[in-house]
């Protein structure tokens, strides 16, 4: 990224990971994961002209009619603009940049995000096509560990991945990334992404990826995953836990006649694997548990199995076991001995 004025030297930081203007006199930026206030003073004309340079590249739209704006920018960051009279007075900018560019699961291990063992088990997880649903907050690196996952899908594997906006790096030969798009100035056009979900499902898929998870194209990714199709998902959730419960209640969103008779049963059935992951308060990022979906229902909620688990010292092994034992096996793994305690 090149031309962008006073926020250059921000976004040529390798250790700046979000940039975001409050105000023009108030620009902040997350370095190594704490946020912190810039030095950096700009003029409201400044601050449009940064804008109208980011979108100029990106094809979407900014004004009275449509005041909101997600975008991507040339270096695969991603832009978000909010306008007046959505805001109080300023315009609000963030850049969301991606720092961690790990390619596979281990090499996340190598950074620290996950333990040695926790990751051979995913990665397994991943060949043995299980269906892995990555939680966690805002800016808690849900879509790193997606990627690094992706990295482990075998080579010969067909991905569709359906985004809001281009997020997922996908380095298959054998890939193709679906993004949004907002309605026109006429109003038609607009894309969602439960239209992606059902247009993926027709693309001859071997592995869908839905970049985040947060309305009724749940409905369509669960059915997809009951039929028999491998996909991966990320979900804003504060715990493996909160992650399943919001994934029963989505899918009512798709309209009345979806019932929590029906959802409940095939979140059960269709989801194999939570992983959630956290932003500590020394702004380092890392998975805090790992559950098993046992597929069980017992009084309209769902049984989990924890696998691996943080209680202050670090991801641990527990004591529960993943469904589909066999699908492990096929795939060449032995699952007592992956899981075993070292």
């Amino acid at each position: 990224m090149a031309g962008f004025g006073p926020l250059q030297r921000l976004l040529d930081d390798p250790r700046v990971e979000e940039v975001w203007i409050n105000a023009p006199d108030r620009v902040f930026c997350a370095r190594d994961g704490v946020s912190e206030l810039t030095s950096i003073v700009l003029d409201a004309r400044q601050v449009r002209d940064l804008v109208e340079r980011m979108l100029r590249v990106s094809g979407r739209r900014l004004d009275l009619s449509s005041p909101f704006v997600d975008a991507m920018l040339p270096d695969g960051s991603r832009l978000h603009v909010v306008i007046p009279d959505v805001t109080r007075e300023h315009w609000s900018v963030n850049i969301r940049r991606f720092v961690v560019r790990a390619r596979s699961i281990r090499e996340l291990a190598a950074l620290g995000a996950i333990t040695v063992e926790a990751a051979a088990f995913l990665e397994a997880a991943v060949v043995s096509g299980l269906n892995i649903i990555v939680a966690g907050s805002t800016q808690a690196g849900k879509t790193t560990v997606l990627n690094a996952l992706l990295g482990c899908v075998p080579a010969h594997e067909r991905i569709v991945a359906c985004e809001e906006v281009f997020e997922v790096r996908l380095d298959h030969s054998d890939s193709v990334s679906l993004q949004t798009r907002d309605a026109g100035v006429e109003g038609r056009g607009a894309i969602t992404l439960r239209r992606l979900v059902r247009e993926a499902l027709r693309m001859r898929p071997t592995r869908l990826v839905v970049g985040e998870v947060r309305g009724e194209e749940s409905l369509d990714l669960l059915v997809a995953m009951n039929s028999g199709l491998p996909a991966m998902a990320t979900i804003h959730a504060n715990s493996a836990r909160e992650a399943v419960t919001k994934l029963c209640t989505l899918p009512l969103l798709a309209g009345p006649n979806i019932a929590a008779a029906f959802v409940v049963p095939t979140v059960a059935a269709s989801v194999d694997v939570v992983v959630h992951l956290a932003l500590g308060a020394d702004g380092r990022r890392s998975v805090r548990e790992i559950a098993a979906v046992t597929g069980r229902v017992e009084a309209g909620v769902i049984a989990l199995s924890s696998l691996y688990a943080d209680a202050g010292n670090g991801l641990q092994r527990a004591d529960g076991y993943p469904p589909h034992a066999e699908r492990f096996a096929r795939n060449g793994f032995d699952l007592p001995t992956l899981l075993e305690r070292r």
